[in-house]
């Protein structure tokens, strides 16, 4: 739970590094609160036709709504910043948040960046949040 919460506690620190456990742990931690408010506040709607049968749920204003957006604005920053330290995790420029304005191409790229793992040892971000040790420099 604490890998869910940790991007709260450094809010606006878009400096250092975030491992990708601490990335899609908080992730994961807005999937499942969006979840709840969906279940606790949504309308159920059902929907058939030619033998097609489905079940959907929506916020259609109300307290769930207010809600969901209280809890995107408040998880907009620290979500920013964890992504650009995950970004630095990777000896990469948090820049490359941009390519999230390219539709479909560019949240592919992201998502793609988001998994790909850390450099070993340290980068010019900051120390190894795995706290590695990159062997080439055991040699040197």
């Amino acid at each position: 739970m604490e890998w869910m919460i940790l991007p709260y506690w450094r809010y606006f620190e878009f400096s250092g590094r975030s491992r990708r456990r601490e990335y899609w742990m908080f992730v994961l931690f807005g999937f499942l609160v969006g979840m709840l408010i969906n279940a606790m506040f949504g309308t159920k709607a059902t929907t058939t036709s030619w033998g097609y049968f489905s079940v959907s749920s929506s916020l259609d204003g109300g307290i769930g709504g207010v809600l969901l957006n209280v809890f995107s604005l408040l998880t907009l920053i620290p979500g920013l910043a964890v992504a650009v330290r995950r970004l630095h995790d990777q000896d990469r420029s948090g820049w490359l948040m941009l390519f999230g304005l390219i539709p479909f191409l560019g949240w592919f790229a992201l998502l793609v960046l988001m998994c790909l793992e850390g450099t070993r040892g340290p980068n010019r971000f900051g120390s190894d949040p795995k706290g590695r040790i990159d062997p080439r420099d055991v040699f040197d």
